[in-house]
């Protein structure tokens, strides 16, 4: 099976900065559009950033500017650079990925990971 695999959460104090890194295992024949997504207490899931395999990028609004997404296509990793915080950044941070498995009837399916949490102080 798949299996994604976040790590890098933490607590940082406002203005800090944070990496994020998720790594995709497991039966993968290929990795398409890998993203990032978060979760704050009571509130839904939001997209974050989303990367494709030739590296075009999008980012919400709230981040832009202060978020990289990067991925390495050798490794199956996608990476969240996160640079002046704030608290209301705080939030479980989840990363997903549309993989092909290499299960020759599979077609495309999107992966989440577990998350890991990011907790600013200000």
């Amino acid at each position: 099976q798949v299996q994604l695999v976040e790590s890098g959460g933490g607590l940082v104090q406002a203005g800090g900065s944070l990496r994020l890194s998720c790594l995709a295992s497991g039966s993968i024949f290929s990795v398409n559009a890998m993203g990032w997504y978060r979760q704050a207490p009571g509130k839904q899931r939001d997209l974050v950033a989303t990367i494709t395999t030739r590296g075009s990028t999008t980012y919400s609004g709230s981040v832009k500017g202060r978020f990289t997404i990067s991925r390495d296509n050798a490794k199956n990793t996608v990476y969240l650079q996160m640079s002046s915080l704030t608290a209301e950044d705080t939030a479980v941070y989840y990363c997903t990925a549309n993989i092909k498995t290499t299960s020759s009837w599979s077609v495309p399916a999107d992966y989440w990971g577990q998350g890991t949490q990011v907790t600013v102080s200000s």
